[in-house]
């Protein structure tokens, strides 16, 4: 069974303020700026009725070219999430699993019902959770969460009852494995209950080692049913996109983790390496301490 190196000494070495403070900076494209003015705004006070903790998702995995071209098509369909004039939003999550990486192992073996535990800061609605995602045997996606403060290496003990009652695992046995940074784009279908999340600029950062994808972007469809009947769906099908499985913690452990198995992940490692090829760019790895 593999045993990942980081100890929890080791890990107090690079705190997490330290980690976000080191992967928030990005420059706006000129494109996302021109595009994204083009939709009407819907504000956080309004996203209650898209909050969809319970849903199906449909991931895609493309360059920045492709949902720009996408995006161009799309205003007259969506409205666009602003908070304090920003539309787009900087997220840092915290990943957290046992230390054999039992939850990204439940992922790869292929396990259809399984989970995932994390802290998510959504800075710029200035609002932190403590998150624990469920996907079903029928390719549900359940999510639970509590308010807490900011993130934290360490699960604070008034979070024990919350897990307990949503993850069916030792809660003493979680430690924080993995954190990543990314900006995101929200719209809101005017026509249905669904949600599109666009995320760009995504890093991952662990043991002083950070991995740079710039130039992809992940697109995911939330809707309380698949349905094809999406305007955003229709976009990536005229695009040729298809739809892929992409989970950000299992790839940011394929990358950082080199000694952990990651066959069933391969395919998405390639299609990564094929678009920032495209791009004419690759993904970056920095050390630093």
């Amino acid at each position: 069974m593999y045993q990942h190196a980081a100890t929890q000494s080791e890990t107090a070495l690079f705190p997490v303020t330290a980690f976000a403070s080191k992967m928030t900076a990005t420059g706006d494209s000129s494109w996302r700026s021109a595009v994204l003015q083009g939709f009407d705004a819907v504000h956080l006070s309004e996203m209650g009725r898209v909050a969809l903790l319970r849903r199906t998702d449909t991931k895609y995995l493309l360059s920045e070219e492709q949902i720009s071209r996408a995006l161009a098509r799309l205003a007259s369909h969506y409205r666009i999430l602003e908070i304090n004039g920003r539309r787009r939003h900087r997220y840092q999550t915290l990943y957290f699993d046992t230390q054999d990486l039992a939850l990204y192992r439940q992922h790869h073996n292929g396990w259809r019902n399984r989970y995932k535990v994390r802290e998510r800061v959504y800075t710029d609605s200035d609002l932190a959770f403590l998150e624990v995602k469920r996907k079903t045997n029928t390719d549900t996606t359940i999510k639970s969460r509590m308010r807490t403060r900011a993130l934290s290496s360490q699960i604070a003990r008034n979070a024990a009852p919350f897990l307990r009652m949503h993850y069916p695992y030792r809660v003493e046995e979680l430690e924080a494995e993995l954190l990543n940074a990314f900006r995101r784009i929200t719209l809101v279908s005017m026509h249905s209950v669904e949600r599109v999340t666009v995320d760009m600029d995504l890093r991952f950062l662990w043991n002083g080692v950070r991995v740079s994808l710039a130039g992809i972007a992940i697109a995911e469809v939330k809707q309380d049913g698949f349905s094809m009947d999406s305007e955003f769906i229709r976009q990536m099908r005229a695009l040729g996109v298809r739809a892929t499985g992409f989970s950000k913690y299992c790839i940011g452990v394929s990358m950082l983790y080199p000694e952990v198995k990651h066959n069933r992940f391969k395919p998405q490692l390639r299609q990564i390496a094929e678009l920032l090829r495209e791009g004419r760019t690759a993904y970056q790895t920095y050390s630093f301490h």
